[in-house]
């Protein structure tokens, strides 16, 4: 029904890395969401005045925040959508993050408003009155936001919407809420026992700590993630896919909203090649990328020595090294340097983030390596650090 439904109303919606159509389905999300809740959040609020359960009540003033949830969805997908300007050179696309935070914070909110309340009932425990119309809505509410909450999920994961992925969250936090609410509704009438603010309470509980978990996860791409590994691996199979192009290396990715990706690396090419045509190769590279993946990206291009065997030897030493060190992930830029006294053999090394080796352990390592082919070679390392990772191998 979801993908009916993103197929009747969403012109071009397979294309979903394209900006225009990702700002299409969060403008979808976002009306669904308000039009729905409203509706949810009218029908309890009746049922709980009339029933005179709090926790009922507290329900239908938490379906409004979802509709303001939604509200902040749509005007972020709005805003996101904007271009960019002279303060704001690549876009507004982080608006979208922080909509998403916004409606985290706002879960945590109604969390600790729930609970105040729900705590109050328990001080001061009344019966809630049962009646069928009142259990009729409450299930008819756990449906729609069953369904809700599948829909927002579905497309959130379709376009890789954080924003509206915890606002799926939020609605399957109601799904949980609403059914306790009716679980203590039929307790209190068959037991007598009245559970409505515990109840209250252990749901209050639960929103409190889903929000905050979302807080974590919408604030992470602000505070600048690691790239997804399969946008990284398909930059890396694209960039190899090129006749001349030896190898890449340095590939940094930086996130200014979805659709607003900025990319760098280093594009290995043989030195004997004419120069013209290695930049043509790399000038294809560039554009293939962004029209095909909407990634603005730029290469370096990095002549590299093929059939000179010192270097091809060293290559294949260094690479052995790398293949025992944990958090070393790769070399490259291998360069050797001739003198009358010692040969410098200067090369980068790839640090992973969970490397614990000293610099000068890895430097040693390297270094009695080449001296136990020639004692006159010295290593000179520079060190990168290992932005991305791919899941097909180990970074870079």
């Amino acid at each position: 029904m979801n993908e009916f439904l993103c197929r009747k109303f969403i012109k071009k919606s397979d294309m979903t890395t394209d900006p225009a159509v990702r700002e299409s389905y969060g403008k979808f999300a976002g009306i669904i969401g308000i039009l729905s809740n409203v509706l949810l959040c009218t029908a309890k609020i009746l049922v709980g005045a009339i029933s005179g359960s709090i926790a009922i009540i507290a329900d239908g003033v938490n379906n409004l925040t979802d509709a303001s949830s939604s509200v902040i969805t749509l005007a972020g997908f709005k805003l996101a959508s904007m271009p960019e300007d002279e303060e704001h050179p690549y876009g507004h696309g982080r608006i979208e993050y922080i909509a998403g935070m916004i409606v985290s914070v706002m879960i945590v909110v109604v969390g600790i408003e729930l609970l105040k309340t729900s705590f109050g009932k328990i001080l001061d425990p009344s019966p809630v009155e049962f009646s069928i119309p009142v259990v009729i809505v409450l299930v008819a509410a756990i449906f729609i936001k069953v369904w809700q909450s599948r829909f927002y999920i579905f497309v959130g994961r379709k376009i890789k919407s954080l924003t509206l992925e915890a606002t799926g969250t939020d609605s399957r936090n109601d799904v949980i809420a609403t059914s306790a609410v009716l679980i203590s509704l039929l307790v209190g009438k068959f037991s007598g026992v009245q559970i409505d603010g515990y109840m209250g309470c252990a749901v209050a509980a639960f929103i409190i700590w889903s929000g905050i978990t979302l807080v974590k996860e919408t604030i992470s791409p602000l505070l600048g993630e690691a790239p997804d590994p399969e946008m990284v691996n398909s930059i890396c199979e694209m960039a190899t896919s090129y006749d001349g192009v030896l190898g890449i290396h340095d590939l940094v990715v930086h996130n200014y909203g979805p659709g607003r990706v900025f990319a760098s690396l280093h594009v290995e090419v043989d030195s004997a090649q004419n120069l013209l045509e290695s930049h043509d190769i790399i000038d294809n590279m560039e554009k293939d990328i962004q029209r095909k993946l909407h990634i603005h990206i730029t290469g370096h291009l990095d002549p590299v020595k093929v059939n000179d065997p010192l270097v091809n030897q060293m290559k294949e030493v260094t690479k052995n090294v790398v293949s025992e060190m944990d958090g070393v992930s790769d070399i490259h830029d291998l360069r050797v340097i001739p003198g009358p006294t010692h040969t410098n053999i200067v090369f980068d090394v790839v640090l992973a983030p969970t490397c614990k080796l000293s610099l000068s352990e890895i430097h040693m390592t390297f270094q009695d390596a080449a001296r136990a082919i020639d004692p006159k070679y010295n290593i000179v390392i520079n060190y990168d650090k290992s932005y991305i990772h791919r899941t097909d191998q180990n970074d870079q």
